[in-house]
């Protein structure tokens, strides 16, 4: 089957440290911030920001395919700002056999770039590349941007 890998890269104006807790908070943050995304998510192992955590996420109008999401968190690396997670149950696995993700936060002289990349393995050759998610990523960073820029 085929693989592949998909990467986005957001510039946002908020600071790589506020971006990155927002991210660290993510089960707090996102369902309270993103309700039309975010229905809840549940921290079902873990304390659901360190490795070895899992989240169970229930997805709200604003996502396009997947409805419900188990991930597991890999790696977390705070001094260099990236973390890695990887889908083990849920919509997402109806069409992908495998799907990890990676997210990295650069502080810039204004502002700091979100860096977002998956691999995955399709489930059949006529499966498309998991774009969409790629562009709800997108668009959940800058969200996640304006929502912080609010709170200050």
């Amino acid at each position: 089957m085929a693989s592949g890998k998909l990467h986005v890269e957001v510039e946002v104006k908020s600071h790589a440290d506020k971006i990155w807790e927002s991210l660290r908070d993510f089960i707090y943050i996102y369902p309270k911030a993103f309700p039309n995304d975010y229905k809840s998510v549940e921290v079902l192992e873990g304390d659901g920001i360190e490795p070895g955590s899992v989240r169970f996420i229930t997805y709200g109008e604003g996502s396009p395919i997947v409805k419900v999401s188990k991930e597991r968190i890999e790696v977390v690396d705070p001094p260099n700002k990236t973390f890695s997670y990887g889908v083990i149950d849920g919509d997402l696995l109806k069409y992908y056999k495998s799907f990890k993700a990676h997210v990295t936060v650069i502080s810039k002289e204004e502002g700091s770039l979100v860096k977002w990349s998956c691999e995955f393995e399709k489930a059949s050759d006529d499966i498309p590349d998991p774009s969409v998610i790629k562009d709800f990523a997108a668009k959940n960073f800058k969200e996640l941007d304006d929502y912080i820029s609010k709170q200050t």
